[in-house]
């Protein structure tokens, strides 16, 4: 029989298997040993047999079946990527296709840059569903709320440090941290002077403080931190923004050039003594949300 559980609900059994067997001090997670045998023992006439990278020119993770005649699954990464982070956050996403998707896709899947889809469309929905399960399998919510408690005004530093505990790009631990933190901010990514999509957290949102993407372009400030490459310091650097640049309010921008991607991330930092809620804002959706490759959605 079959278990259906959601993405939150796998992603907390293996974490609770794995507080128990190795502790909190366990990270980064070594994905494929545990897909493997996780899989192994959870169903063990349908498990996870291989995890390895191939020349994949077209995609950069994959889930396929076996061979006619063998049983069992294989996730494949594109070797051609450099980043650690992202292989770890695609090797995971791939492991949540298998948990949540692969009796209703026996096919398997190939997830990569080149489709661009809905988030409500059925293929955005399954995808969205493969990356919450990556982010709690990898950044599971109770030990990242240990390196940056909700009320800490955490700042790029702090973040690289969580990235690097759990193997995980920078902007998957912003989003994460993101999704749960009581401090207002705003995560942009920029590139040529214009920002390519952006995310709130939920005081941030509430209060007014996001960017309506979906509309259209929207230049970044042109006294914003990616346009003066001089004030930087090995690509990286902060400012005080009085109100009126960025937002309607002072904001302290810090920022890091990623040049080996062509963008700039620029976290955004509110003060907390406002918290005027904006009735339009719940339902604003952004380009990141509605319309983004699978690639780029991976990082969350």
């Amino acid at each position: 029989m079959t278990v259906v559980f959601g993405p939150e609900r796998w992603a907390n059994e293996i974490t609770v298997l794995l507080n128990a067997a190795f502790g909190a001090d366990r990270f980064p997670i070594d994905i494929p040993m545990i897909a493997k045998e996780y899989s192994r023992q959870r169903f063990p006439d349908d498990p996870i047999v291989n995890v390895l990278g191939d020349n994949l020119p077209t995609f950069d993770g994959a889930l396929y079946p076996a061979r006619a005649g063998r049983k069992g699954w294989g996730i494949i990464y594109n070797n051609a990527i450099t980043s650690k982070g992202r292989i770890n956050f695609t090797l995971a996403h791939e492991f949540g296709h298998y948990l949540l998707h692969r009796v209703a896709y026996p096919q398997g899947f190939e997830c990569g840059q080149q489709k661009i889809v809905r988030w409500d469309s059925t293929y955005g929905q399954v995808e969205h569903q493969a990356n919450v399960f990556a982010a709690n399998f990898l950044m599971p919510l109770d030990d990242f709320r240990r390196q940056i408690p909700p009320r800490t005004a955490a700042d790029l530093a702090m973040l690289q440090a969580c990235a690097e505990r759990y193997k995980v790009s920078l902007i998957a631990a912003t989003l994460r941290w993101l999704s749960y933190t009581e401090k207002r901010a705003v995560l942009v990514v920029s590139r040529d002077g214009f920002i390519l999509w952006s995310r709130s957290s939920e005081p941030a949102l509430h209060s007014g403080a996001y960017f309506k993407t979906s509309v259209g372009p929207i230049e970044i400030p042109a006294t914003a931190l990616p346009l003066h490459p001089e004030l930087l310091v090995d690509g990286r650097g902060t400012i005080e923004h009085p109100l009126g640049v960025w937002l309607r309010e002072p904001v302290r921008e810090t920022t890091i050039v990623a040049e080996q991607y062509d963008f700039s991330l620029s976290l955004l930092q509110l003060d907390d003594n406002r918290l005027v809620f904006h009735e339009d804002a719940e339902s604003e959706s952004d380009t990141y949300d509605r319309f983004v490759p699978p690639e780029r959605r991976r990082e969350w």
